[in-house]
């Protein structure tokens, strides 16, 4: 067997549900090889093939090897900030009063139709950065702070030069449904016909769209209005993910499991309807916590439903301006466990195998087994609680990606 690195001495978080029953996938005293970026084998080290011919062997010191983390919800591309009604939040202003003045993702809007693409990209970069330097190998990046044809194109070419010049994979989501431009004010069925007819196939023939988000929310878009966007994804073939129940229940989680969607997001508000509808479609729960932190949000997601409905829970940063401006996806698990109850297990998966399922990848990334990609994140701990556990510490050793260790550090 021939292998372009083989990695010993380590401990597998493997994330597979078909080893071991502790929750992370355990492989001790392990061994994995990897060959054109894949993963040809993995196992106990004392397994290890015979014939099997190494390029480069690393020696993982007996740490931990997780899948590379995936950040599956992410506003990343933005210019600009909103620390004012940061300000504003803690005088006792509400989301609601402050979005409904013209402020929130409005205020956002302004800031990214005056930058450049340029400016966009320069901006967005450190961001980007601090999650690869917590090992996250993919992220989402969704549009929705252009809500017109130039700076849409502009977020997601952005997103895309990332993923054609950074080393990491960018899935992006059109979401031009994310709050009502001043233009259309008003207007909101004008505006949605708009993007269906103007914008959403021309973005797509462009190839930069990989899947449809909307708000749908009383200061966001109607349930019909989400339809009929959503019946236009389908005719294109884009599949459809969704911001749902976040500040009120619109039967949101139920309307996109209807179209067998990726995910529905936040999900504060989610009913027992909603939840038996994303299980039998098979639709993911994407957890906020971030977000439910900043606003101070005390209605939790209903975990325990999810949980015994067997509905997949990821856990993303939804790194914005505005709700959660967080750029770490360890912030995030910490938050995930101490907030929202989930286990260490539960959350990590969150950021693995789930995140993929959440993205649509899961025959390809999430999990550390044979034909999966060779991204992978090597960690100075002593077990993978502590990745949830500390607040503030990157415990992260080495970041492999594709296959490929940095220069050096073999």
């Amino acid at each position: 067997m021939r292998a372009d690195l083989l990695i010993r001495r380590a401990q597998l978080a493997t994330f597979d549900p078909n080893v071991n029953n502790d929750g992370y996938g355990t492989i001790a005293h392990a061994a994995i090889a990897l060959h054109d970026g894949r993963i040809v084998w993995r196992g106990a080290d004392r397994d290890l093939p015979a014939d099997l011919d190494a390029k480069q062997e690393l020696d993982a010191g007996g740490r931990w090897l997780t899948p590379g983390l995936i950040d599956c919800h992410t506003h990343l591309v933005y210019a600009g900030h909103r620390a004012d009604e940061f300000e504003m939040r803690l005088n006792g202003v509400g989301y609601e009063e402050i979005a409904r003045a013209g402020l929130g993702i409005r205020s956002t809007v302004r800031a990214t139709r005056s930058a450049s693409e340029e400016e966009l990209l320069q901006q967005s970069l450190p961001r980007l950065r601090n999650l690869m330097n917590e090992g996250v190998a993919t992220v989402e990046i969704k549009s929705g702070y252009g809500l017109n044809m130039t700076t849409e194109r502009a977020q997601l070419r952005t997103a895309r030069k990332f993923h054609a010049t950074q080393p990491i994979h960018v899935s992006t989501t059109f979401l031009g449904a994310h709050a009502l431009p001043e233009e259309f004010v008003g207007r909101a069925d004008d505006y949605i016909d708009h993007l269906i007819a103007e914008i959403l196939p021309v973005l797509a023939h462009e190839g930069l769209i990989d899947a449809v988000d909307a708000f749908c929310e009383t200061i966001g878009f109607t349930p019909a209005q989400v339809t009929r966007l959503f019946d236009a994804a389908r005719a294109l073939n884009l599949p459809v993910k969704l911001h749902a129940e976040q500040l009120s229940d619109r039967s949101g989680g139920e309307l996109v499991a209807r179209y067998r969607g990726l995910s529905a997001d936040h999900l504060e508000w989610l009913s027992d309807t909603s939840i038996a509808a994303m299980a039998q479609a098979g639709t993911v729960a994407v957890l906020l916590p971030v977000a439910f932190y900043c606003l101070h949000e005390t209605r939790l997601p209903p975990i325990a439903a999810l949980r015994a409905a067997g509905v997949p829970m990821a856990v993303a940063t939804d790194c914005n301006p505005g709700t959660a401006p967080c750029p770490s996806i360890l912030l995030a698990l910490n938050m995930a466990c101490t907030l929202f109850r989930l286990t260490p297990a539960e959350a990590l998966a969150g950021v693995t195998r789930e995140a993929a399922r959440a993205l649509g990848l899961q025959h390809d990334r999430g999990r550390i087994a044979i034909g999966q990609r060779g991204d992978l994140a090597l960690w100075s701990i002593n077990h993978p609680a502590e990745l949830c556990y500390h607040l503030g510490y990157n415990p992260l050793a080495l970041r492999i990606f594709n296959g490929a260790v940095p220069a050096g550090a073999c």
